[in-house]
């Protein structure tokens, strides 16, 4: 199929990248002529293993293309993919105004029937909207052209992107049409091929599905954090409460894990965004609204144990920091823990050495621009030259199997603060150090 991608971000990159591996022809369009103009140059502008030879070797066979010019993509285009950013507004609400935008000028530039996929994560009853600017661009220049609009929500883990698109688990479509409906099954044919995974829906339930998922996801994630802040304190340890709930057949180990918070791209915006949804539908979405609640605490959770350690004055100390990104496998730090906790540091006087193997960057020139006292290090052990003590607060996989000994070497003094419980098993006691972890004393 021929195939127009609106937005060369996280998901339209990934998408489009992916649907050119199948054959198609693809061209990716974004305003940021920079940004194409480095595509063009192969160098891709997100990390995502595997992203950047795919995208090299699709490029190559002339399935994939990239363009500033809407019009140009979508001349030949069956299927056009709205894939550009939905950013927080101040009370919460997705901003739709870059969808919107974009549904204005296919509605001035299209020929020819289309399909119109929503992509991006959008609230309920944004099909509608996109279906009434474009008809009315069509309306203003006198045209009578058949389109159909769809939801396609993603489910792409950051990190694993590729994989998760290329073997999906489900493909949610939300359509009106039985036309829309057999173009998108073609489409999604060759990554189906083994199971059939394909959900039809109407439209309304496609855009809340992808926010009823991420809201799910979330809530494990606050309702283990919460357990371990409960653990702590009758002295129970949440490491030995997980496994024994995981093996609950109904419950899982997936997004169980304790930690210090979740961030990235999705579940802060679309747990907030979904808040907002039922508000302006008057509903007051109480297990929603606590859960956000309880992961805005626990992303104090580590520095709090570090205040509790050596007061609220760390004038004089120095901490090594292991891991910047909000996961491991990506260099997003969208609401990352890493965040919150250097800035609690640095504004009680401690200076911070960080490492982190794809985030340096993103720190030192966007989300810690402007905090003082963070010097970044080449490498893991870099950090902990005359540091008071290490904090890990991303599991890359460099970082779950150290050199015990030589971190003792290299601090001044024994002390861990595990922010994702990696070191639980290494019996760091023995070891002669002073181990702080999430969900027990």
């Amino acid at each position: 199929m021929n195939i127009a991608v609106i937005g060369t971000g996280y998901v339209g990159l990934v998408s489009g990248t992916c649907f050119s591996e199948m054959g198609n022809k693809v061209t990716c369009v974004d305003i940021d002529r920079e940004k194409i103009k480095k595509l063009h140059e192969g160098v891709i502008p997100i990390y995502e293993p595997g992203l950047e030879a795919m995208v090299l070797k699709n490029v190559k066979n002339e399935n994939l293309f990239f363009t500033t010019s809407l019009e140009e993509a979508i001349k030949d285009a069956e299927i056009v993919f709205i894939a550009v950013g939905t950013p927080m507004g101040e009370d919460g609400s997705a901003d739709l105004q870059y969808v919107l935008a974009v549904a204005r000028e296919i509605g001035q530039s299209m020929e020819k029937r289309l399909i119109v996929v929503d992509k991006s994560t959008v609230p309920v009853g944004t099909a509608d909207k996109v279906k009434a600017t474009i008809f009315e661009e069509l309306q203003k220049r006198g045209e009578k052209i058949q389109f159909d609009v769809v939801s396609n929500p993603e489910f792409l883990k950051e990190g694993d992107a590729i994989n998760d698109f290329m073997k999906p688990d489900r493909v949610v479509i939300g359509a009106d049409s039985d036309y829309a409906f057999d173009k998108m099954k073609q489409l999604y044919a060759p990554f189906t091929m083994s199971h059939d995974r394909f959900i039809g829906m109407d439209i309304k339930s496609a855009e809340m599905t992808k926010y009823a998922a991420n809201a799910m996801l979330a809530t494990k994630i606050s309702f283990m954090n919460e357990i371990s802040n409960i653990c702590e304190r009758v002295g129970a340890d949440v490491n030995n409460v997980r496994i024994g709930i995981g093996s609950d057949a109904r419950i899982g180990y997936s997004f169980i894990y304790p930690g210090a918070g979740y961030g990235g791209s999705c579940f802060p915006k679309d747990v907030k965004a979904l808040k907002k949804i039922a508000e302006e539908h008057d509903y007051n979405a109480q297990l929603i609204k606590s859960v956000e609640d309880v992961n805005d605490r626990q992303k104090f959770v580590i520095s709090e144990k570090i205040v509790r350690k050596y007061g609220e004055d760390l004038t004089g100390m120095t901490f090594g920091v292991w891991g910047l990104a909000f996961k491991p496998g990506t260099d997003d730090m969208r609401e990352a823990p890493a965040i919150y906790v250097i800035k609690e540091l640095v504004k009680r006087g401690a200076k911070v050495n960080a490492y982190d193997p794809k985030a340096m960057d993103e720190a030192a020139h966007f989300y810690l621009k402007d905090v003082h006292d963070v010097a970044y290090k080449k490498a893991k052990y870099d950090v902990l030259e005359d540091a008071d003590a290490l904090i890990l607060l991303t599991e890359w996989k460099e970082f779950r199997s150290p050199d015990f000994d030589e971190i003792t070497k290299q601090l001044k003094q024994p002390v861990i603060f595990d922010g994702r419980n990696q070191y639980n098993v290494f019996n760091l006691e023995e070891k002669g150090f002073e181990y702080y972890q999430i969900g027990k004393n």
